[in-house]
C-alpha cells in the first residue's frame, strides 16, 4: 500500500476568533475546512498547524515529516518567524511541496520563494469571479470545466508582482473588469509550488467542491518525488581519468 501524501495545513487563525461572521462560515477555522477537504481525497493526509501555535505549529519533526504545506494567511504575516520562514523554505527547496491560497501571496514564505514583492490590486465588492483553465491538460485541473464560477468574491487585480510562473493553470475575470493570473505553478530548487487565488476569508469559498478539487488535485501534483537526495559540490569523476588528482581538485571556496 502507498503510503499518503502528508499535508500540513497552516493558517494564522486570527479572523476567525475576532470577527463572528466569519467564524460562522469557518466555525473550525479556515485550516479546518481546507484539511477537511483534503481528508476527502484517497492517498492524502491532511494536519493542521496555526500561528499561535508554539513554533506557529511548524516545529522540526513537523516540517520534516511533511509531503505538502497549505499556507494561507492574511493580518499577521509579519509575525511569523523567519526562522521558521526558513525552514520551511529550506524543506521545499529539498522537494516539499507549497500551495499558497489567496492573500498568503503576502507571507513571508512565498515573498522569499519568489524573489519579488508579490503586491496586487484588490477590492472587496461581492462580485463574481470566473477562474478560466488556460492550461486544460495540467494535473492540477484533472475534473475541472472550462472555468470555475464563483458567486462571490475578493478582487485581485493585475499587476500581479511575481516572477513569470512555469506554468499559468488559472485566469480570473471580475465582474468589475479586472483579471488576475489566479493559478501559477513554479518548481524552486526540488520542490513545487502552487499559487491559488480564491479564498476571502469572509465567503465560504473552502467549501466549494471545484475549490476543493483543485487544491487536492494541487496537493498530489507537488508531492516530493521518490528520489536520492541532490548531490553539491566537488565530485569525483564517474569515469576513470588518469591525469585526475583528488588531493588538488578541489576548488578553494567550494571544500
Amino acid at each position: 500500500m502507498t503510503n499518503p501524501i502528508r499535508v500540513t495545513v497552516w493558517n494564522e487563525f486570527r479572523h476567525e476568533k475576532k470577527d463572528e461572521e466569519i467564524a460562522k462560515n469557518y466555525p473550525d477555522g479556515i485550516h479546518g475546512a481546507i484539511a477537511e477537504g483534503l481528508n476527502q481525497v484517497d492517498g492524502i493526509e491532511a494536519k493542521t498547524a496555526t500561528l499561535d501555535e508554539p513554533e506557529h505549529g511548524l516545529a522540526v519533526h513537523v516540517v520534516a515529516n511533511t509531503d505538502v504545506f497549505v499556507w494561507w494567511g492574511h493580518m499577521a504575516h509579519r509575525e511569523v518567524s523567519d526562522e521558521i520562514v526558513d525552514r520551511v523554505h529550506q524543506r521545499v527547496l529539498q522537494g516539499a511541496g507549497l500551495i499558497v491560497l489567496h492573500s498568503g501571496h503576502f507571507s513571508k514564505i512565498f515573498k522569499k520563494l519568489m524573489g519579488s514583492s508579490c503586491d496586487l490590486k484588490w477590492r472587496e465588492a461581492d462580485e463574481k469571479e470566473r477562474l478560466w483553465v488556460v492550461s486544460p491538460g495540467h494535473p492540477i485541473v484533472a475534473g475541472i470545466g472550462e472555468y470555475i464560477e464563483l458567486e462571490k468574491e475578493e478582487m485581485y487585480g493585475e499587476h500581479f508582482d511575481i516572477p513569470q510562473p512555469d506554468e499559468l493553470v488559472f485566469v480570473s475575470w471580475f465582474q468589475g473588469g479586472e483579471v488576475f493570473r489566479s493559478g501559477a505553478a513554479y518548481q524552486r530548487g526540488a520542490g513545487k509550488i502552487f499559487y491559488f487565488r480564491p479564498g476571502h476569508e469572509t465567503y465560504p469559498t473552502y467549501y466549494n467542491e471545484e475549490i476543493r478539487r483543485v487544491i487536492g488535485n494541487a496537493v498530489k501534483w507537488a508531492a516530493p518525488v521518490d528520489r536520492p537526495a541532490r548531490n553539491f559540490g566537488n565530485m569525483d569523476p564517474l569515469e576513470d581519468l588518469p591525469w585526475y588528482d583528488r588531493k588538488h581538485a578541489v576548488t578553494e571556496g567550494f571544500q
